[in-house]
Order: structure tokens, then sequence, then C-alpha cells
């Protein structure tokens, strides 16, 4: 019998965003940074859980970045972590979808700490 392996690897990670969501929470003074990662980019959005607003997002593609996958999302953190203190957002929780830390999620990480995001 074959194996839908695609399938699989899609519950797998849907029980493990399940699991890192069941864990944090984002509040309009404590917002949540979720990153979602494609393909071709990643886009973040700092979220406020208790009325379900989005706060910031950002898209990767909306920047001129030229690179490698791991250095635009650094460069993504470093803008998304300036519009949010435009906002006056200095704090967040990090939200990792799911996702290893490590390459592209470790990168926005960096570049959003790199940016004054606390977290």
């Amino acid at each position: 019998m074959k194996k839908n392996y695609n399938k699989i690897k899609k519950a797998a990670l849907t029980r493990r965003q399940n699991r890192v969501r069941a864990k944090i929470f984002g509040t309009a003074t404590l917002p949540r940074l979720n990153v979602s990662k494609s393909l071709t980019g990643v886009f973040l959005q700092l979220i406020d859980d208790e009325s379900g607003r989005t706060l910031v997002s950002l898209h990767s593609q909306t920047l001129a970045q030229k690179g490698n996958k791991t250095e635009v999302s650094l460069a993504t953190g470093l803008a998304l972590a300036q519009k949010a203190k435009d906002k006056g957002i200095t704090q967040c929780v990090f939200d990792r979808s799911g996702h290893k830390y490590h390459g592209r999620i470790k990168a926005v990480a960096d570049g959003a700490r790199q940016g004054g995001l606390k977290f």
C-alpha cells in the first residue's frame, strides 16, 4: 500500500503548530510574532490574540533585498522590528509555527532582535 507522505508531513506540522500555540498567547502589550514560510519567502505578523487583530505584518517580497533566502529573512526581521518600533511595540512572543528553530526561522528572530524587539 502506497502512503501519501505529503499528507503525513502536513499532519505532523499541524500537530507541532498546535503544540506551540497551546503554550503562547499574544496580547496588545505583548503581541505574538508569527512566522510563516513558503518556498520563496517568509511572512511575519505581530498578532493580538485577545482582539484577533494583526498589528503589524510584512512579507519578504515587499523588500528590494537581494541574496539567498536566509539573508532576505534577516532583512525582513529587521524591517518588521522597525515597523513595530514605529507603532510603539518593543516586546513580543516568538511563534515559530511548528518549524525548527534554524535557518530562515532563526534568521528572522536574529533580525528582529537586532532591530530592537525583545523576546
